[in-house]
């Protein structure tokens, strides 16, 4: 199992997710560069993601959606606000409509996604702040503590394939 760490700081609205991946800091930034692999891990198991648009750069993004086990689907975006491959990049998350605008009333979250080297591995620091802890406890009660842990977890599985 990938997830190393999980930390919820409700009087800073923050979600951080760390995890140590058996791989090179460039091969692990392949995978979220990468639509494609990107899908392998985003969403939950159960829970496949279909990455519709893709940009990694600075003012670019993704738009996706999750599709459930009884086919509903949840769409997202990403808003990509800086990129230091591959070292770091942080991004906007949003719930969103159907045709990915952001969601009204829902929380996004201020990402920023780290990689270190730590030898022939590398540690991923995912962190996520929320605008106020209301909308940190409106995201946990979702469940996005234990999806993004699932999904973290599958990382593991595509970097040994």
């Amino acid at each position: 199992m990938a997830a190393l760490e999980v930390d919820e700081q409700h009087p800073h609205n923050t979600l951080t997710i760390t995890a140590k991946f058996a791989a090179s800091v460039e091969r692990v930034w392949e995978v979220y560069a990468d639509p494609r692999q990107l899908e392998r891990v985003w969403g939950p198991p159960g829970y496949p993601a279909t990455i519709v648009e893709h940009s990694l750069t600075p003012g670019g993004g993704m738009h996706y959606f999750m599709t459930s086990p009884e086919g509903e689907k949840y769409y997202g975006g990403w808003t990509i606000l800086a990129v230091e491959e591959p070292h770091r990049f942080s991004f906007d998350d949003f719930f969103a409509d159907s045709d990915f605008n952001p969601a009204p009333g829902m929380p996004i979250g201020r990402c920023e996604y780290a990689f270190e080297s730590a030898g022939t591995s590398t540690t991923a620091t995912f962190t996520t702040t929320y605008e106020s802890a209301e909308a940190l406890r409106q995201v946990l009660a979702m469940g996005m503590e234990e999806g993004a842990t699932l999904a973290t977890n599958q990382v593991d599985d595509l970097l040994a394939a």
